[in-house]
């Protein structure tokens, strides 16, 4: 099992980064302590973390301040990844922003609030569903994205909350290097999407690996856990590290111990008995 995969034209670790937990509570305002979060990005990166995932909307503007406060001027190797698509309202709420205007208005801010003069992945958030994926066209929310790329703003293009079929249509307007959507143990609509996006060498980027606000809770998976003297969030990990060699991680924290239990997780071996029992959590 490799350790590594590609994502556009960068090999990252399998195991990267999510900035999301780094705003304040339900992922608005700033964070509860300042330095505590400029410490989990630079331990990050200390650790080996060349994958850092991210969005202006989270906060709104927080968690790309905060890396750019934390880790500029750039390591050469580090990768970051941010959304377009949302907006927050005053209370919080996650809201459609897809027009052009929006589009073209996220990335600017993307790019000044990281200090970046190119994004090196941006993917548009689909949002007819706030909740999940839902058909529809995204070629209209597209192509404003595959222009900044033309324009050399943005590097590469992804996709979040999409079907298989907004994945073809979108790979028809501009190369797509990864996709992310909800999946995890026990959230398992994607099976046939990943494995289709491995065999093209696209990465796979699972949104709430460990179950998001609803974190996962199962006995196999505790009981798995206690057999490898692991946690059931670093055996869920582990679990999606042998899914497929597409897949990459990009778990959140806010703490610098729970930073480091989740990369540890890189290390963690599961046996056939275990990925059986794991395996078996979805239709459980």
């Amino acid at each position: 099992m490799s350790n590594t995969f590609r994502l556009g034209d960068r090999t990252v670790n399998r195991l990267g980064y999510g900035a999301m937990q780094l705003a304040g509570p339900g992922v608005f305002g700033p964070p509860k302590d300042h330095e505590a979060a400029l410490a989990v990005l630079r331990e990050a990166v200390a650790l080996g973390v060349d994958h850092i995932d991210t969005s202006d909307f989270y906060g709104p503007h927080v968690t790309n301040r905060l890396i750019r406060e934390a880790l500029s001027p750039y390591p050469d190797d580090l990768t970051l990844v941010t959304k377009i698509g949302a907006r927050r309202g005053p209370d919080g709420a996650w809201l459609p922003a897809f027009s052009p205007d929006e589009l073209v208005a996220a990335v600017h801010d993307n790019l000044r609030n990281l200090g970046r003069d190119t994004i090196d992945v941006v993917n548009l958030r689909v949002m007819f569903d706030t909740h999940g994926p839902a058909e529809g066209s995204i070629a209209a929310l597209l192509e404003p994205l595959a222009d900044l790329q033309r324009q050399g703003l943005v590097r590469h293009v992804g996709l979040s909350n999409v079907t298989a079929a907004q994945v073809a249509e979108g790979r028809a307007i501009c190369p797509i290097v990864c996709v992310q959507n909800q999946y995890n143990l026990a959230h398992r609509d994607d099976d046939a999407l990943i494995d289709a996006l491995a065999a093209d060498g696209i990465a796979y980027v699972p949104f709430f690996p460990l179950g998001g606000f609803s974190p996962l809770q199962s006995t196999a998976l505790s009981e798995v856990a206690a057999g490898l003297d692991a946690t059931p969030m670093q055996v869920a990990l582990a679990w999606l590290l042998r899914r497929s060699p597409n897949i990459l991680l990009i778990p959140g924290t806010s703490s610098v111990g729970h930073l480091r239990e989740n990369l540890a997780a890189g290390e963690l071996m599961l046996s056939d008995a275990a990925l059986a029992t794991l395996d078996g959590i979805a239709g459980a």
